[in-house]
């Protein structure tokens, strides 16, 4: 166990008295609960991590590591909650500031001075202009096949990325390319987050386990499967951490995160079960949720015969139980999704009519082409992951809604990192349906999971989902200069998307932490990942 003092261990010790087979259990569940923490904020989650190399690594549990070690130019206000904004401010990151043409072609960043990687070596504008050769130039020495897959849909447009002097960097696209600094701010499936070009010559490929960015924490330790440690910056550009360091702690078990807390061991916990989160409250400790851009969704395989037929997702759709699921399986903890868009986005469009459960008319389009006898597929997903809550048991439950309309489902299932692998090559053949939670604070998502230009395995269109009318529209919003203009295109894209049921959103999660009373400072903003320094361990 940990050596906690005060506050802290007298939360922890009547959790344990009140539920001594919790606490028991919680030991059992990991070799790294005799951690010696002090002020270190110590963080259950989800699932293990991807690598340490932000540019390649897929998943929004990866990102909230990662973006404690790394920094982008352009970042997202982080300190406001959900509640009080929809969608979170961009703010300068490693970029003090910012022009861009008139004609929407050309980003001029000025990069902040004085900045020093944790390696001590300095910022400037050639570092940056490297990162994003590596993502973007086939023809640069550094360039990553794997970080330009990840990244890849920020880059369609660039033309050009030069270093003009020690402090200014100018990217020139192709075309107006209307997301672009929000672009620059998102992580889950790769981040421009800017890394030591020393680290990168150093260890080429295995960068990701040697981590050196210019954030707030610096990479410590990782064991597998164990933990991952963080320790303050002490020399960092911006305001320092209150507390010493961080700890995440992979625990895919849900049951084994809830007694972590209780034990005292760990000082929050990302995705609690959905039965725990009254009783923990009621026992004292802090429920923290928001609004972010997430939708937990299916893709079609548009390869396969049956689900190639928009009668059949019409139908799919209409008999998912969204509001079932929310309440009854989930315990209000998401809210049922009834766009295509997460609310946490400037475009979103609700449409109760597509997606408002109805078993009747369900059977009534399958009926329609001949499939009324119903059919059989292969449904995939994962065990654990970033934003996917507790998707067997969601599987299951969609298992059950498409039974009632004569749709006989197998599930397939793989531990996150590896199902982001396979997720990522597309659907195979007698795949049917993949599952995701994803979603953005621009609506160019919807661009990255629908265009036809990326079909996976280039892209992560993973149904390989075409439709010109839609790739018109999008290209419009695109292409739009003034924000205005884009979001009444992306809600026509969204409409468009509605429509000819390319997707199945099912629910939008409210993304639930569970902290110990001792614990102050952390907000959920509007985004799938949080900023730590501000966050205090009372002692």
């Amino acid at each position: 166990m940990s050596n906690r003092q005060g506050p802290r261990s007298i939360v922890a010790a009547t959790a344990v008295a009140v539920l001594a087979l919790s606490a028991l259990s919680a030991c059992s569940a990991s070799s790294a609960a005799d951690v010696e923490t002090g002020n270190t904020f110590v963080v259950a989650i989800e699932s293990e991590a991807d690598v340490l190399d932000p540019q390649v690594a897929g998943g929004w549990v990866s990102w909230r590591i990662n973006q404690q070690i790394f920094e982008p130019l352009v970042t997202e206000d982080l300190r406001t909650p959900s509640s009080e904004a929809a969608v979170p401010a961009l703010e300068p990151g490693l970029a003090e500031s910012w022009d861009v043409s008139e004609d929407g072609l050309t980003y001029t960043f000025h990069i902040r001075e004085g900045v020093t990687f944790h390696d001590g070596t300095a910022l400037d504008a050639e570092a940056v202009e490297y990162n994003f050769r590596r993502m973007w130039d086939k023809s640069a020495p550094q360039y990553s096949a794997k970080a330009a897959g990840q990244t890849n849909f920020i880059w369609q447009n660039t033309a050009d990325v030069q270093a003009v002097d020690q402090y200014t960097l100018v990217v020139t696209e192709s075309q107006p390319f209307s997301p672009f600094l929000r672009m620059l701010a998102q992580g889950g499936n790769g981040s421009t987050a800017i890394m030591s070009p020393a680290s990168i010559e150093t260890y080429g490929d295995d960068v990701g386990d040697h981590p050196v960015g210019t954030g707030p924490f610096v990479f410590d330790e990782r064991i597998r499967g164990e933990r991952i440690s963080l320790v303050r910056n002490d020399d960092y550009w911006g305001t320092k951490p209150s507390i010493s360091g961080v700890v995440f702690r992979p625990l895919p078990d849900a049951s084994a995160r809830v007694a972590a807390l209780r034990s005292g061991d760990v000082d929050m916990i990302a995705v609690p079960s959905p039965d725990s989160i009254d009783n923990l409250v009621s026992e004292g400790y802090q429920l923290s949720e928001g609004t972010p851009p997430h939708v937990w969704y299916l893709s079609f395989n548009m390869q396969d015969p049956n689900m190639a037929i928009k009668e059949v997702r019409q139908a799919i759709n209409l008999a998912v139980d969204r509001d079932g699921m929310a309440d009854d399986l989930l315990r209000g903890s998401v809210n049922p999704a009834y766009g295509v868009q997460a609310p946490a986005n400037g475009a979103y469009v609700e449409r109760t009519d597509a997606y408002t459960r109805d078993i009747a008319k369900a059977k009534e389009l399958l009926a329609s082409v001949g499939l009324q006898d119903g059919f059989k597929t292969t449904l995939i997903t994962s065990v654990d992951g970033s934003g996917q809550i507790i998707p067997t048991q969601m599987a299951e439950y969609l298992q059950q809604n498409l039974a009632e309309i004569g749709i006989d489902i197998e599930i397939q299932t793989q531990e996150w990192i590896s199902y982001l692998g396979t997720w990522a090559q597309g659907m195979k053949p007698g795949v049917g349906m993949a599952q995701m939670s994803w979603g953005m604070t621009t609506p160019y998502w919807l661009y990255i999971v629908t265009s036809s230009k990326l079909q996976s395995p280039n892209g992560v269109n993973v149904g390989y989902y075409s439709n010109p009318q839609l790739d018109a529209v999008m290209d419009q919003a695109i292409r739009a200069t003034d924000e205005d203009v884009a979001n009444d295109f992306w809600r026509q894209a969204n409409d468009i998307v509605t429509e000819d049921a390319a997707l199945a959103p099912v629910v939008n999660d409210k993304a639930p932490y569970v902290l110990a009373p001792y614990v102050s400072g952390f907000v959920s903003p509007s985004e799938e990942w949080y900023d730590l320094k501000e966050v205090r361990l009372e002692q």
